[in-house]
């Protein structure tokens, strides 16, 4: 289950050792660090960092097929975790170590900055192949962060770009060596700790106004 520690302004959440799929629980968890988060005074930033193979695999497809009739609870759960991120009136890092898909790769792109191993790892978005479409928040929420030809290819053709690919594509903005991903993730949210607060706050809800009012829609969350 994701852990919470901080280092000097830095708050660094772990998002866990396995595949860090969207359990109910796991949200739950994610959502109660960010609380602690956000009550916190001063000058800080925020890092996610995973610990293994996978940084996510995205949504706890097992889950939600044993608990079909929460289908849609389930999804307005994940949509909000997602604004939460990408509204946060402080700086976001995601600390990709290993393989982002799907969901997992939303949530990274939820965040400010990302910084992805080089030379090993996958991030994707495997939606049209695995016959799953985006919902309109998820839409939203990824056209907001990439360029049109990198969402386009990135959402049509399901392409797994490794981390120099990524870097290129601008889905990361550094791509670096493995024992550097976690590091270089907290010294670039720690040069801009100083900016949380409301002003930052404000600004992100009227950069992202579109991508949050699709990800905060309860009445048709799967269009």
């Amino acid at each position: 289950m994701p852990t919470l520690d901080r280092h000097d302004h830095v708050f660094v959440l772990d998002l866990g050792d396995g595949e860090n799929c969207f359990h109910p629980d796991w949200i739950a968890a994610v959502d109660a660090a960010l609380d602690e988060v956000e009550k916190a005074e001063g000058p800080r930033a925020l890092v996610t960092a995973a610990t293994g193979k996978f940084y996510s695999n995205g949504l706890d497809l097992e889950w939600l097929l044993a608990h079909a009739d929460r289908h849609q609870e389930y999804v307005v759960s994940v949509h909000r975790l997602f604004a939460r991120m990408l509204s946060l009136p402080l700086v976001t890092v995601a600390a990709l170590q290993g393989h982002t898909f799907a969901a997992g790769a939303m949530l990274s792109l939820a965040h400010d900055f990302r910084v992805m191993r080089g030379d090993r790892g996958f991030w994707c978005l495997p939606e049209a192949d695995i016959d799953i479409p985006f919902t309109p928040g998820m839409s939203a929420l990824i056209q907001s962060r990439l360029t049109p030809s990198t969402a386009h290819r990135a959402m049509v053709t399901a392409h797994r770009y490794g981390g120099t690919d990524a870097e290129a594509a601008g889905i990361v903005d550094h791509a670096v060596a493995e024992d550097a991903v976690r590091a270089t993730a907290v010294e670039l949210a720690g040069a801009q700790a100083g900016k949380a607060g409301g002003t930052l706050g404000t600004i992100k809800a009227r950069m992202y106004a579109p991508a949050l009012a699709a990800l905060r829609d309860t009445a048709n969350p799967l269009g």
